[in-house]
């Protein structure tokens, strides 16, 4: 994915009846930003292309290429410097905080105006705005 410009966040295959579905999922390799639908054309041209000429799967398969989509889970620094900018919720010491991702440091976070270590957060997602004031 790397030579298309993307990072190869996961892929998995799952037994669907007789057929094996295939789900790509790509992002941007850092930063905040968005990937647009040329770019999953493309991924989904290169991937159909090698799936078709290396034929790894037996019988008949359907490619699903995709991003993480707009309410990520948060795990990696890399997934929150992808988050910079957008609304979080964030479990931390059992207590939720939501708000704006405003900076992500080595090793921490800002959130709603705090600074928290990334190793303090217990869980993380970004959060689907409808308006942004």
């Amino acid at each position: 994915m790397e030579s298309l410009g993307l990072y190869l966040e996961n892929v998995t295959l799952t037994k669907s009846g007789k057929y094996t579905m295939v789900r790509v999922t790509v992002d941007l390799p850092d930063g905040p930003g968005a990937v647009d639908s040329d770019q999953l054309v493309d991924v989904t041209r290169a991937v159909s292309s090698w799936l078709d000429q290396e034929d790894p799967i037996p019988g008949r398969y359907t490619l699903e290429v995709s991003t993480p989509g707009a309410e990520r889970v948060l795990t990696t620094p890399r997934d929150f410097r992808r988050a910079e900018g957008r609304m979080v919720k964030a479990v931390v010491a059992g207590k939720e905080i939501e708000g704006r991702l405003e900076g992500v440091n080595e090793g921490s976070v800002v959130l709603a105006g705090q600074e928290i270590a990334m190793a303090d957060i217990e869980k993380a997602r970004v959060v689907l705005e409808f308006s942004r004031d």
